[in-house]
């Protein structure tokens, strides 16, 4: 039996929040070994990456959710008794709830609603002065995903909500005030949804058929029970927030386009040509660090022994910049994607494997819809400049994004007569 790689320090809780993206790889590159034990928030925990790992870290026989992701994150990202930690029959039934939401006609639909409010946008962003993009997206994608959901939010709310929902988001990986402000927003928005939901199966509050608030509130278990209102609450949130968070992708594909310019001409009218620079910028961008998992049942793997019980670390952003699967990972080159087809293993942003019976997002597809549209605004229907700013990522930071959010200026509807020259500045 190999001696499984261990971690120095006691415990390396406030290492990883100090290293943020690159604890795992880091320590993968320092002892050569794709897989090391380590302590985080005190208790033995086993770090992952690679494709060989994402297939072991999938495999449900192996692995289970429940009581896998630290109450801090639950309590702030992903709500506690949700999807993301189920396990078996349960999982199953409630993941294909969220699957029959993500139909292609209702993706084609919430895509529409994009686009409409982009081009709507477009005339105030011309009018305000300098403008922080993933604020504006955040506040756009708020409106939209909740139209999309049956989620009534009169004007008035959306930017209250907007900030719940990056409160939740930016919080996990946290300390002190912005932890706490997730929890808060989370609490808040939970009891929002919650009365929401009641509202809806009572019918003082009817939502139309098929959206998410329908079929989340009319969604009955295997025994043929309602979800609870505060679990049907973090679902409805758990389609919210992820939408939301897409605008993160968002301000990376406007920052890559301002990074690597000719790759406006490329992406413009040419879907081949924005399916692989939206892939690239899923691959190269920081999303979600790390996904979470406990051993179901003690096994060996590659002379390694994983104890029951044990919790377990996959490396997302890791597995997403290995060298081997990924030459030359750290260079922005869309063109990898020309002619390759991805194993659900080896590009894992928002996780890997089957959508349906796995825990892979069942977002990915809007996802990967909303960014195209978006590059497709951002090089089609609108005109900009990037004044200097500071856009280097700390990933050091969870989320990473640039301090200031990516500013614009001089916004303009773009017309194909314009002088293309002074895309950005």
């Amino acid at each position: 039996m190999a001696t499984m790689p261990a971690d120095r320090s006691p415990d390396s809780t406030l290492a990883l929040l100090r290293a943020g993206y690159r604890f795992i790889g880091e320590r993968c590159e320092r002892y050569g070994s794709d897989v090391f034990t380590t302590r985080i928030l005190l208790a033995p925990t086993i770090c992952l990456r690679g494709r060989p790992a994402a297939e072991l870290f999938y495999d449900n026989d192996r692995f289970q959710r429940a009581t896998a992701m630290p109450l801090r994150v639950q309590r702030t990202l992903t709500g506690r008794g949700g999807v993301q930690g189920l396990d078996g029959p349960e999982h199953v039934d409630r993941k294909a709830m969220f699957m029959s939401i993500m139909t292609p006609a209702a993706i084609q639909r919430l895509g529409q609603l994009f686009d409409d409010e982009w081009r709507t946008r477009i005339a105030a962003w011309e009018r305000a002065g300098p403008v922080s993009l993933y604020d504006e997206l955040g506040r756009l994608l708020t409106r939209v995903v909740c139209a999309w959901a049956g989620v009534p939010l009169p004007a008035s709310r959306v930017e209250r909500r907007a900030v719940e929902l990056h409160a939740m988001i930016e919080a996990p990986a946290v300390m002190g005030p912005r932890h706490w402000r997730g929890r808060i927003a989370r609490y808040r928005a939970e009891r929002w949804l919650a009365d929401l939901v009641e509202r809806t199966r009572v019918g003082f509050a009817p939502a139309p058929a098929g959206s998410a608030l329908a079929v989340i509130a009319e969604h009955r278990d295997g025994r043929g029970n309602l979800l609870p209102r505060r679990i049907a609450a973090v679902e409805l949130l758990n389609v919210l927030r992820p939408v939301v968070a897409v605008d993160q992708y968002m301000t990376f594909a406007a920052l890559a386009l301002h990074d690597h310019p000719a790759w406006r001409e490329r992406v413009r009218d040419d879907d081949e040509s924005t399916e692989r620079f939206v892939q690239e910028v899923r691959r190269y961008y920081p999303f979600f660090p790390m996904a979470a998992a406990r051993v179901r049942r003690s096994f060996d793997w590659q002379g390694h022994h994983f104890p029951k019980g044990r919790r377990v670390l996959l490396d997302l952003y890791g597995t997403n910049h290995h060298p081997t699967l990924w030459p030359q990972p750290e260079l922005f080159r869309p063109e990898r994607f020309a002619g390759r087809r991805v194993n659900p293993f080896e590009l894992i942003p928002q996780g890997g494997g089957d959508h349906w019976a796995g825990h892979r997002c069942a977002g990915e597809w809007i996802t990967i819809d909303l960014m195209k549209r978006a590059v497709t605004n951002l090089t089609t229907t609108m005109r900009y400049d990037v004044p200097v700013q500071n856009l280097a990522l700390d990933l050091h930071r969870m989320p990473a994004l640039p301090p200031i959010g990516l500013t614009l200026t001089n916004v303009r509807h773009f017309s194909r007569t314009d002088d293309d020259r002074a895309w950005s500045r």
